[in-house]
């Protein structure tokens, strides 16, 4: 049963931006990997289809948890430009919440410091 892999795994599996988006859509869940996944299925819409393909032909017919990879997300979502406040919001936090996670970081992104940006702020 798939239920058990890792965050690093999935990264590996999908990407990094795949993997942001599968975490936005579905984190803190189980999610269940159909054998084969049309372009208009849920999963396809999140991820894309390419990253989609590869989870199914990895792991199908199968259950993985999606983990909520604040961190993760708030890194990217810096980089990308975005203000603790919308950060925030994207994660289900609050703005001092946001600070302590960036405080516990080792390595924090300077805001806006992704070469395209991944995520924009509308």
């Amino acid at each position: 049963m798939s239920e058990r892999l890792t965050t690093d795994e999935l990264i590996l599996l999908i990407g990094e931006r795949a993997f942001v988006a599968l975490a936005e859509a579905f984190g803190g869940r189980r999610l269940y990997v159909p054998g084969v996944i049309e372009g208009d299925h849920d999963i396809a819409r999140a991820i894309g289809p390419d990253a989609a393909r590869h989870l199914s032909e990895r792991i199908a017919p199968d259950v993985i948890r999606v983990p909520l990879a604040r961190d993760l997300r708030a890194r990217h979502y810096r980089a990308a430009g975005l203000s603790n406040g919308a950060i925030a919001t994207r994660l289900g936090i609050t703005e001092p919440a946001v600070n302590k996670l960036f405080a516990r970081m080792t390595d924090v992104p300077v805001k806006g410091s992704a070469q395209l940006a991944l995520f924009p702020e509308n």
